[in-house]
């Protein structure tokens, strides 16, 4: 009985190893996770996987970049969907800690890349991410500070890095904690204090 091999086209199989990247990462980060792990993770040899991508570093370029689109495609889709600046500064904040809790992998790859001394194409993606996520919070807090929705003295860059901090360190106390899923009930009452910090007015 002749054996039916099913073929994927590339678009296909490279979602699905940077779908299997991430899974893994949850629970240890990229440098410990071998290109041995992403093809038996999809019952592939490294053989296969070596012909969607050329190295190791290409899965994690490619796991980046579809974060970095994906991640800011959800923050501005939830930001448009708000009638003020401020309801949109908490449908950014919900977007994100949702993200995170879908993708739990995603801090520890974002952490890994920017820990290291040197260059590279994939923080390259990193700093673009981290640049459009930075100019949707200006546009936000500026547009508050003119509907005067927030204190008309409102330092904006400080406050988008106090947002961004912020997030990020529910983040790592939740993985510190093992409670991902923690994220999503301490959100509201974290925002709420970012709220009095920049002197909303309701």
């Amino acid at each position: 009985m002749q054996t039916i091999v099913t073929r994927f086209p590339t678009e296909t199989r490279q979602a699905e190893i940077v779908a299997a990247a991430l899974r893994l990462a949850q629970d240890r980060g990229p440098a410990a996770i071998t290109t041995t792990d992403l093809a038996s993770a999809l019952g592939l040899s490294q053989g296969a996987l070596f012909k969607h991508f050329p190295s190791k570093d290409a899965v994690w370029l490619a796991v980046v970049t579809w974060v970095a689109d994906n991640l800011l495609r959800s923050l501005n889709a939830a930001a448009e969907q708000a009638p003020t600046p401020l309801a949109a500064l908490r449908n950014v904040f919900e977007a994100h800690v949702d993200f995170v809790s879908t993708y739990p992998g995603v801090p520890r790859v974002i952490f890994h890349e920017l820990q290291k001394p040197q260059d590279s194409p994939l923080k390259h993606q990193v700093r673009r991410l981290m640049q459009d996520y930075r100019n949707l919070l200006l546009r936000l807090l500026n547009s508050a500070v003119q509907r005067c929705d927030a204190a008309s003295d409102l330092d904006a860059p400080a406050a988008a890095t106090l947002f961004v901090g912020i997030v990020q360190g529910l983040v790592m106390q939740c993985m510190l904690s093992g409670q991902i899923e923690a994220m999503r009930a301490e959100a509201p009452r974290i925002f709420r204090l970012y709220l009095q910090g920049i002197g909303a007015k309701s």
